[in-house]
């Protein structure tokens, strides 16, 4: 059963949430959440602005309300922790246009909509200490890299990345996430890799995927989620932002469940 304000908060905006492509989307449940999701999406409601812009007018209204949501939460929003010591599971995660890392080529910043309450909801399945978390280095998140199909540099590091993690810890279960242009650098980065490596990813969480529906290169369709809310337009290649694009802490339990089971059939 959803919690109460998960509830609350898809009825408000009205919003449906499919998963593409699934190999058993019944197999996929919300379970109930901890306060601190809860409270990351009551805070969201309580800021969500009122917008219906185009990408090119609204960074300014994204940044700012990311960094409003990371002073209420206490978001950590750079996660560096590749190269070190392996774990059971990695994420690499892609920020959205906008969020907050903009300026600074390395930051490994992971933004605030999506990445936090993802590793939290990630951390809640498998254990916070069996996962190795990082941000994509040397990717701008620009409105240009978005209207290019996804940042040419932050694509090639997060294949780089991925690279890195397989010959470093060839037994870890690799998830490649990613929310917004995010998702542009996944399914670009998914394709400068060879197929063997591209094929050891064990699976890619995708949320408000401006690709979606297209197929991973050498990634089966059954270790891929994607959700996308009814109304986003950027799910439909748009420029458009909109509510519904910016409530995917919505699906962070939806997607840690699917990464779980993957995890279980590896």
């Amino acid at each position: 059963m959803l919690p109460s304000i998960e509830l609350f908060l898809l009825t408000f905006l009205g919003l449906t949430a499919h998963a593409t492509p699934l190999a058993a989307p019944s197999q996929v449940h919300h379970v109930e959440r901890d306060a601190g999701l809860n409270s990351f999406l009551s805070i969201l409601l309580a800021n969500l602005p009122a917008i219906n812009e185009p990408l090119t007018e609204a960074t300014g209204l994204i940044t700012a309300f990311d960094e409003t949501l990371g002073t209420l939460t206490g978001a950590q929003e750079t996660y560096n922790e590749l190269g070190g010591s392996c774990k059971e599971w990695t994420v690499i995660f892609a920020r959205g246009t906008a969020e907050p890392g903009n300026c600074v080529s390395a930051s490994a910043q992971v933004g605030v909509l999506v990445g936090p309450p993802l590793f939290d909801a990630l951390g809640d399945k498998v254990g916070p200490l069996s996962l190795t978390i990082q941000g994509v280095n040397n990717y701008s998140a620009s409105v240009e890299g978005y209207l290019a199909g996804g940042d040419p540099t932050g694509s090639s590091e997060m294949a780089r990345q991925i690279e890195a993690a397989k010959s470093q810890c060839p037994d870890t279960k690799m998830i490649a996430s990613g929310y917004s242009q995010g998702c542009q650098i996944v399914h670009n980065a998914v394709s400068e890799l060879e197929a063997t490596t591209a094929s050891w990813i064990n699976s890619v969480l995708l949320f408000g995927d401006p690709m979606d529906g297209q197929a991973l290169a050498n990634v089966p369709a059954s270790r891929v989620f994607t959700s996308c809310h009814s109304g986003d337009d950027i799910c439909n290649d748009g420029i458009l932002i909109g509510p519904a694009h910016l409530t995917y802490a919505l699906n962070a339990t939806a997607a840690a469940n699917f990464a779980a089971m993957r995890g279980e059939e590896a």
